[in-house]
């Protein structure tokens, strides 16, 4: 099996797109309980705040701009739910969104899923190995 390029993974970035940037930001880091840097693209009209910041391990970010519309039938990320993805699915609603199917075991070697929707109406997954 090939490996992308000598990467070790097929993801290089992604982004979620967001309507009310300031509400999907505070729900990100709500739920996930992270601070989301903000970086300015240089585009008027276009927000992002960053998901992590260890660069050049920036893995993804909520994105407002013309053309990102949120969609809960499009593509879905499963953003890392560790230790435990039930600890954030219970932030969810709390937080503005709704737990759209809770922590379902996958298997024993590939751990539990679950998925949510957020403020904006995106589908987002979780993974966690407990």
């Amino acid at each position: 099996m090939e490996n992308f390029g000598g990467n070790a993974s097929a993801i290089h970035w992604f982004e979620i797109p967001v309507n009310d940037f300031e509400r999907a930001k505070t729900f990100y880091e709500t739920i996930l309980q992270i601070s989301m840097p903000i970086m300015d693209m240089g585009h008027p009209g276009m927000q992002m705040a960053v998901f992590a910041v260890s660069f050049p391990h920036i893995d993804g970010c909520i994105l407002k701009s013309d053309f990102h519309t949120p969609s809960s039938t499009g593509t879905c990320v499963y953003l890392n739910g560790e230790p435990d993805l039930q600890l954030v699915l219970e932030r969810v609603e709390a937080a503005g969104g709704k737990i759209v199917m809770p922590k379902e075991q996958i298997s024993p070697e590939y751990g539990f899923m679950g998925m949510f929707e957020d403020t904006e109406g995106n589908k987002v997954g979780l993974h966690s190995m407990q």
